[in-house]
């Protein structure tokens, strides 16, 4: 353990194996690493001659030198390696942030950030550098039988000469927000231990130092040995975990932390469908079963209707659509339906939409209500003071994005749905309902309004048994809006598509966009925005 510069780090000794683990001590239950994922990390690089690399860290399969995940810092460039797959013949690929100082002797953090195609580079909180791959970081890279080396490709050569402080390995987000702004960036920390960040007291001019203020501390290797205030700051290498330690006067605390983790989403089923799937709907039906309504493009043979049986899901019914967009289950009383938003005309030049009903003697999902709709992308299904209402969202009529969307009411003695409202839209695309207190609201994304994407999505409040505007938002191409809450707070969360105007000089990559999330303020009864998150299409 080493101090420079007001900081405390570990500088690698060269036994290349003392710093190392097996993969598995992170993956215990998936063995693939993440396809997502952020790398934290704050170090300090000595001077470089040119063309000279060392290793941060490598993953290497334990049978051969063949490397999974890999990076590497030279003078004046950051390398991250990764393999296409875990053969030892994979090809291996490579992303170089360039024209960097991290060699200079000062403490740096650095947050590596991979999301599918796109490397994200952010440097003691400064904007991020991002790059973009020829080919997407695999999504099964099978880390089983390999180990973590680090500072070193299991060799002296490239062994990393300078201080590590932090290493973390941070699953499913960029982590730059949860560290970023921060009052000393380059020591921003995630996950420092916390031995690494006591430092010792500073002895005046005339004392003589009770403390050095640079240490070399050496590593016991065996047993289990104690820990107190005597062996404070002493390393312990556990050859049988193949872990290391540091004392922090009471407890042994693992050096090499990844952060904890949600167990990943494993691949169960793949469902066969007969042509593109534009939306999936679970819902159960109560004594019958879980089901999966998928909304196929083709009419024939349709959107299928899997049935849960047997652990898995199994075709049970298909139905003709007609360019199907989306899924909307509901109950009225015992009784259970499913609206589907068709987009294209059927083979009589008819523009419906369709509501079926479940048929508890049947055992089938039987038609129910045609409803004329236009391009129609979304149903919400909603209920209000005991009353049922379905809103379409009309996508355009012919080449006019400019039209209006339809709110149904549930008549309960026709028990047919009913048109009750028109709201103008442009290109509507997805309804979204919630409630706060006992008021009730309705967002339209708007997505077009025939010349433009940057248009206004409009939010809708009932009053008097109608809904009226509350609040109109600038969206870009907007295509889903999102409802939810931390704690008392309420948040809307708005996927902005792409901006686009036609005539105008449009950015080259138009679907690299903001989409934002905002927050109820309840003082100033609206809401405002509370964070941009860059994403694409």
């Amino acid at each position: 353990m080493v101090q420079e510069h007001g900081a405390r780090g570990l500088r690698l000794s060269q036994n290349v194996k003392a710093a190392s683990f097996p993969a598995s001590r992170i993956f215990k239950i998936c063995s693939y690493f993440p396809a997502e994922f952020s790398i934290v990390i704050t170090l300090k690089v000595n001077y470089l001659p040119l063309k000279k690399n060392e290793y941060i860290f490598t993953l290497l399969q334990e049978s051969s030198n063949h490397m999974l995940l890999g990076l590497r810092v030279s003078s004046d460039k950051l390398h991250l390696e990764f393999s296409h797959g875990d053969h030892p013949y994979s090809h291996r690929k490579r992303a170089t942030f360039r024209d960097l100082r991290l060699a200079d002797r000062r403490w740096h953090t650095l947050v590596l950030a991979v999301t599918a195609n796109i490397v994200s580079l952010t440097i003691d909180c400064c904007p991020p550098i991002d790059m973009f791959l020829d080919v997407l970081f695999p999504e099964q890279l099978n880390t089983a039988k390999s180990r973590f080396y680090i500072g070193s490709r299991r060799r002296r050569k490239g062994l990393f000469s300078g201080l590590l402080r932090q290493l973390v390995l941070l699953p499913g987000s960029d982590a730059t927000q949860r560290i970023c702004p921060n009052p000393n960036p380059r020591l921003a920390a995630l996950s420092v231990p916390k031995i690494l960040t006591e430092l010792p007291l500073k002895p005046s001019e005339t004392d003589i130092a009770k403390h050095p203020y640079e240490t070399d501390v050496k590593v016991t290797i065996g047993s289990h040995p104690s820990c107190t205030k005597t062996e404070a700051s002493r390393l312990w290498f556990d050859v049988f975990n193949k872990d290391l330690y540091i004392c922090d006067g009471k407890t042994w605390v693992s050096i090499l932390q990844a952060k904890e983790r949600l167990d990943y989403v494993e691949n169960y089923q793949n469902l066969v469908t007969n042509s593109e799937t534009l939306d999936v709907e679970i819902f159960e039906i109560p004594n019958i079963g879980l089901f999966a309504a998928t909304a196929n493009r083709k009419p024939q043979p349709g959107s299928t209707i899997f049935k849960w049986l047997d652990g898995k899901f199994e075709p049970y019914q298909n139905i003709t659509t007609y360019e199907a967009q989306a899924w909307k289950h509901f109950s009225i009383g015992p009784e259970v339906f499913l609206a589907v938003a068709n987009f294209e005309k059927n083979e009589r030049n008819q523009e419906y939409s369709v509501i079926y009903r479940w048929s508890q003697r049947r055992l089938r999902f039987v038609l129910y209500q045609r409803l004329a709709t236009h391009s129609a992308r979304d149903w919400e299904a909603f209920q209000i003071n005991g009353e049922t209402f379905l809103a379409v969202a009309n996508h355009r009529e012919g080449d006019n994005h400019n039209i209006d969307s339809i709110i149904y009411k549930w008549n309960p003695n026709t028990r047919l749905f009913e048109r009750n409202q028109t709201i103008p839209t442009s290109g509507a695309y997805d309804w979204e309902f919630f409630t706060i207190g006992p008021y009730s609201f309705l967002v339209v994304a708007n997505t077009f309004n025939g010349t433009s994407t940057r248009i206004y999505s409009r939010i809708y409040i009932q009053l008097g048994g109608m809904f009226r505007l509350f609040q109109s938002i600038p969206t870009y191409g907007a295509t889903d809006w999102e409802v939810f809450r931390v704690q008392e707070r309420i948040f809307l969360a708005v996927a902005n598509s792409q901006s686009y105007e036609t005539g105008a000089v449009n950015r080259v990559n138009a679907f690299n966009i903001n989409s934002t999330i905002y927050e109820l303020n309840i003082t100033a009864q609206m809401f405002v925005k509370f964070q941009d998150i860059p994403t694409n299409r």
